[in-house]
């Protein structure tokens, strides 16, 4: 049975504001990271970060429940990167497991941006992408997989490769993965890799299965715990219209019509996708949309709205929800809006720490508001839209 040592945020505020206070350059890790990070513009660790790599570089199991948007991936990936610069053994070194593709193409690009030309490219195992690619990466020698679990349990199923000589096992946004089913697929994998190894697992949250999580795969693990894991991060502003059906569109566009730049559009099934984008870009919008029948390799795993419309200033992305969690987007939208329990159009404006912060600023931030339906009954402004209201909205 493990045993958990916590480390909370909330009751240590004082040592961990010192911490997030520190550069990279300042922290206990090799010359070459350092340059790394800061050839890649990252300067400042945010909390997560400035207290998990340390616990880390001690070999230390680590159970890190923070918000989305928080910098856990970099929290985990500076560790791995270190070890696999200290420790030459060929093989599978570090594993990390995802919930989805656009996620693991996310912790790929950062690896390879901060890896330099010491260590090989991270191998990436998903569905939906050239299997060949990925399966080469690996016989080339690739130390870091990233994963999502179907994929690679299908791989392991077929005996492509092993994971004998495995220290490191990393499960982000592991409540995520159990969310989508995947609980299973995880204890198989695990149950093949080698019990002498390190484990960290983070998430947005602590319910459930995750306690089953901890208790069967961290051992003696250091708890950090950053805010409230049950609200919405403090980077989205959340506000909610309340509108009849009928109006819903119409709303939507006169709230996309004040704004400017990007905007990223969920809503509940693909075929409510289809339709949004296919109304926005009638009326003269560059709308662009993304669900699970239409295939993400072809762009590389990003979104390029359409150049066919009239006001190339106002780009909204159309998404089927559970995909675009964590689709990576070139540049950040403004504004994210969500069709809410087919009754309301909710939006958060975005305040995403600069890059210098070491934070993955990624659409996957707008999770946060997104996920948690009671949050955005308890902070919105709920209005009843008459027609007078909605032509002045």
């Amino acid at each position: 049975m493990s045993t958990v040592s916590e480390v909370n945020a909330e009751s240590s505020l004082e040592p961990l504001k010192e911490r997030a206070s520190a550069r990279f350059s300042e922290m206990l890790i090799s010359p070459y990271i350092k340059e790394r990070l800061a050839a890649s513009k990252f300067t400042t660790p945010t909390p997560v970060q400035a207290a998990t790599i340390p616990q880390a570089l001690e070999g230390k199991d680590v159970l890190a429940t923070a918000q989305t948007g928080t910098g856990k991936t970099l929290a985990f990936l500076i560790p791995v990167i270190e070890k696999l610069l200290k420790d030459k053994t060929p093989g599978i070194a570090a594993l990390v497991l995802v919930p989805t593709r656009e996620l693991a193409m996310q912790v790929v690009e950062q690896f390879n941006a901060l890896r330099g030309k010491q260590l090989l490219p991270a191998a990436l195992v998903v569905g939906g992408l050239s299997e060949g690619a990925q399966l080469q990466a690996i016989r080339k020698g690739a130390r870091l997989v990233v994963a999502t679990p179907g994929r690679l349990e299908d791989y392991l199923d077929r005996r492509l490769f092993h994971f004998n000589a495995l220290r490191i096992l990393i499960l982000d946004e592991a409540d995520r993965m159990l969310d989508m089913g995947f609980l299973p697929a995880i204890r198989r994998i695990v149950s093949i890799l080698p019990k002498e190894r390190q484990t960290m697992c983070f998430s947005a949250t602590m319910e459930g299965d995750m306690v089953r999580i901890v208790k069967d795969y961290l051992r003696n693990a250091v708890r950090l715990s950053f805010g409230s894991t049950s609200k919405p991060s403090e980077n989205v502003r959340v506000q909610a219209f309340e509108v009849a059906m009928d109006r819903k569109q119409e709303m939507l566009q006169r709230l996309l019509t004040k704004e400017t730049g990007k905007c990223l559009v969920f809503a509940r099934t693909k075929r409510g996708t289809e339709r949004i984008a296919e109304s926005l870009n009638r009326k003269g919008f560059s709308a662009a949309m993304i669900h699970g029948d239409r295939s993400f390799a072809g762009s590389g795993g990003k979104l390029h709205p359409s150049r066919r419309a009239h006001r190339p200033q106002r780009r909204p992305w159309c998404g089927f929800d559970p995909l675009c969690k964590g689709a990576a987007i070139g540049t950040l939208p403004t504004r994210a809006f969500v069709g809410h329990q087919d009754r309301a159009v909710a939006s958060g404006r975005d305040r995403f720490p600069s890059r210098s912060t070491g934070a993955q600023a990624s659409p996957s931030a707008t999770h946060g508001f997104r996920a948690t339906n009671r949050e955005i009954r308890a902070s919105r402004r709920s209005l009843s839209i008459s027609d007078g209201e909605l032509s002045s909205a």
